[in-house]
């Protein structure tokens, strides 16, 4: 068995935001570390053969959808903004930064407070450089980096990694043989995790 609990996610993705407000914490609670594994959610969805409208593009799902987010950040005791904008790969791209800085819960923290806790515009480069400066990064480099061909591509690489592990949206959380979908799993992490 695996001590370390696999979580796929997006920037992009409010219920990733949500399931990353809790998971650290239950994750450390049973001496579990985190393995953070950012994906692109359309290119995930596709490669599953899920080519349906994205949640934006149904009035009637949207409308519903934010309103569980709101109810769901309030149990939490989270902030919750829909961001101005959902593109966010250089974000997703600098995880690997932060991984080689061995800051990544704290970089994927900060990510998600300034795009879904703040609603900030994440296309804004001078916010992704107040990010790097909060993490007391050196801001030019950084943004050379999320920006290179290199950095890019092994995103692009880590993407089909996880499509080729049965990826098919975020947040999902892998543990031995266990897969788990959405925020609203965590329970059933917890009881996964209590009776190893």
């Amino acid at each position: 068995m695996s001590n370390t609990i696999d979580f796929y996610f997006d920037i992009m993705s409010p219920f990733s935001y949500l399931a990353h407000t809790q998971l650290p914490d239950l994750a450390r609670k049973y001496g579990y570390q985190i393995a953070y594994h950012p994906i692109d959610i359309p290119q995930a969805k596709i490669a599953a053969g899920n080519y349906g409208p994205s949640n934006r593009e149904i009035p009637a799902k949207i409308k519903v959808l934010i309103a569980d987010l709101e109810r769901w950040a309030k149990r939490y005791n989270v902030p919750f903004n829909f961001p101005e904008s959902l593109e966010v790969e250089l974000w997703n791209v600098g995880v690997f930064y932060a991984i080689e800085k061995d800051q990544t819960e704290e970089y994927v923290d900060e990510c998600y407070r300034k795009v879904w806790g703040m609603g900030i515009d994440p296309t804004n480069l001078r916010e992704l450089k107040d990010t790097a400066k909060t993490m007391g990064w050196d801001q030019e480099k950084f943004l050379d980096y999320v920006q290179s061909s290199k950095a890019r591509t092994e995103f692009r690489k880590a993407c089909v990694e996880a499509q080729n592990k049965g990826v098919f949206g975020a947040p999902i959380m892998m543990l031995d043989d266990q897969v788990w979908w959405g925020n609203d799993r965590l329970d059933f992490i917890e009881e996964y995790l209590s009776k190893l």
